[in-house]
């Protein structure tokens, strides 16, 4: 049936406003400076979401907005570079149409909350359908919580203070209901002509109560005595062609010379980044290299923690673990994107295994019970059919007299999970260490938004953050977010200051996971009321 113009105008009034509201979230997070975008993103697409009464015409509005928004956060995934892998380039493209699809889980709850309870109390239930799905997303096998909300609010020091004690998803909550708030107050005055001071009050109230928070936290924070001196080196090597066979040692000479600038600076720790030399550096075929990264640390007296490869064969098939693999000479084994902790005076190296691998790019989705994916999807660099990590290590840096501090090894998109970095601190990290590499995406929004991610792990946990990355953005950062040093994109430098070691653990820190999974059961409580609803008025109608 055709619209009528009055419905043509009605439609297209929705698509602006939709429209408004992606690009309004987009424009929040980092590296465009406007927070404050987040608090009221959402208000457009509210007014369309609320006059919506089918789950189809719901849900085609929210895939609307939020394709815009993924298309202005997530555009560099595919990393357009003159070099980039073709998968690399295609998985970007399907991640920029197929990550909105999962948004529609949370106008799903929404529409099954207003059939059972109401539209305004749908509303007020909908910052939790929002937070239990970013949880959610992070749990599959298909993850990648990149667009937490709470992420678009780095910048805004004062606020994400709270954070030590709601973490991320708190901070998820809080610019949801900000939203709703003002949304109401704003629709009401469209019917009444008249403010609605009640929901401005509460508007008001929860803003200054975490600003209140954030301004004491800062004023009151003590920095401790206790210090560590830290050298970041940033070689930026082409990641492309470093996985190209020879020029190790080459590399290698690059590493030790800017470590030794470093080392001349007084770094007692030195960090290299992810992937820092592209072979498996313990495998027993690079016994000189080996020797030679021992006899500098040894020399020195420092302790150097790296990103590497890392390989374990298994010549009994019997001893090899489930997710082995085998290799063309038909020899089980497992690899590691790993982190190596060389100390000095000692044979024994530390080996932390990475557990939350990239989709698609380390690690295929579904492999285990579909293993000819495996086969199918490669990167032509060859990084993707990493082993999942098995156990969190934190590295105890402890010299001949007595344990200088313990840190946590996070490899790269690690670091966007939050209650997972919390459980390093759990085991005890008084640090957080970062390796990546971010070269991959070129001068683009990935390398900001990934690097002010961290800022939310340092002030979550109250723990300095330092990043090693191979182009960028390297950078220290202190337990109350701010950046205390940083390096430029893709710049060969070294980076030497001292780090804060400040031991305990915050509230979210012990209890990470309250706010994920309060909306999580409601999530749940609502699926099944919807469904009891559903099916005692089937009953009473065939009765």
């Amino acid at each position: 049936m055709p619209l009528t113009p009055d419905q043509k105008k009605e439609r297209s009034k929705d698509l602006l406003l939709g429209l408004l509201s992606g690009i309004l979230l987009g424009l929040s997070y980092p590296p465009i400076p406007l927070p404050f975008l987040s608090f009221v993103s959402l208000i457009p697409f509210l007014f369309v979401l609320e006059k919506r009464d089918t789950l189809l015409s719901i849900n085609r509005v929210t895939y609307y907005t939020l394709f815009f928004f993924n298309l202005i956060t997530l555009y560099w995934v595919g990393s357009w570079t003159k070099e980039a892998d073709t998968f690399l380039m295609i998985s970007g493209v399907a991640l920029l149409f197929f990550n909105p699809l999962f948004y529609l889980i949370i106008t799903t709850l929404y529409h099954f909350s207003k059939k059972s309870f109401g539209k305004k109390t749908a509303l007020f239930l909908f910052p939790f359908y929002w937070v239990s799905f970013e949880f959610l997303y992070s749990l599959t096998d298909l993850r990648f919580p990149w667009l937490t909300l709470g992420n678009s609010l780095p910048y805004f020091k004062l606020f994400i203070q709270i954070s030590d004690i709601v973490g991320v998803y708190g901070l998820s909550l809080i610019i949801l209901f900000v939203n709703i708030f003002l949304y109401l107050s704003i629709k009401e005055f469209k019917s009444n002509k008249k403010l609605n001071y009640k929901y401005l009050t509460a508007t008001l109230i929860l803003i200054l109560l975490v600003l209140t928070y954030g301004f004491i936290r800062i004023n009151n924070f003590q920095e401790p005595n206790k210090k560590i001196k830290v050298g970041l080196i940033q070689p930026n090597l082409n990641p492309w062609s470093k996985w190209q066979a020879g020029n190790i040692d080459s590399q290698l000479d690059i590493y030790i010379k800017l470590s030794e600038q470093a080392i001349n600076k007084g770094a007692k720790l030195i960090v290299w980044p992810e992937s820092a030399l592209p072979i498996y550096l313990l495998s027993g075929n690079y016994d000189y290299e080996v020797t030679k990264i021992h006899q500098f640390v040894n020399s020195n007296n420092i302790f150097l923690i790296t990103g590497m490869p890392n390989v374990n064969y298994y010549f009994n098939k019997n001893d090899a673990p489930k997710d082995a693999k085998e290799n063309r000479s038909g020899i089980s084994y497992t690899s590691y994107n790993s982190i190596l902790l060389f100390t000095p005076h000692s044979p024994k190296v530390e080996k932390y295994g990475k557990i939350k691998l990239v989709p698609f790019g380390e690690h295929v989705p579904f492999v285990e019970q579909l293993p000819f994916l495996g086969d199918f999807i490669k990167w032509e660099v060859g990084i993707s059919s990493w082993n999942v990590g098995k156990d969190q290590i934190v590295f105890d840096l402890r010299d001949a007299d007595n344990s200088i501090v313990k840190t946590a090894g996070v490899i790269c998109i690690e670091s966007i999970y939050p209650e997972f970095v919390a459980g390093f601190v759990q085991k005890g990290a008084d640090i957080i260490t970062v390796v990546t590499n971010d070269s991959w995406y070129g001068y683009s929004s990935g390398p900001f938004q990934h690097k002010e991610i961290s800022v939310l792990r340092a002030v979550e946990n109250r723990k300095s953050v330092i990043r090693a990355a191979n182009g960028g953005v390297s950078c220290i950062i202190d337990p109350l977010g701010n950046t205390i040093a940083s390096t430029k994109l893709f710049t060969r430098d070294i980076l030497v200051g001292d780090v804060i070691i400040n031991e305990g653990q915050t509230f979210y820190t012990r209890f990470p996971l309250i706010f994920p999974l309060i909306s999580s059961f409601i999530s749940i409580a609502t699926i099944m009321i919807f469904l009891f609803k559903k099916i005692s008025t089937k009953t009473k109608e065939q009765s």
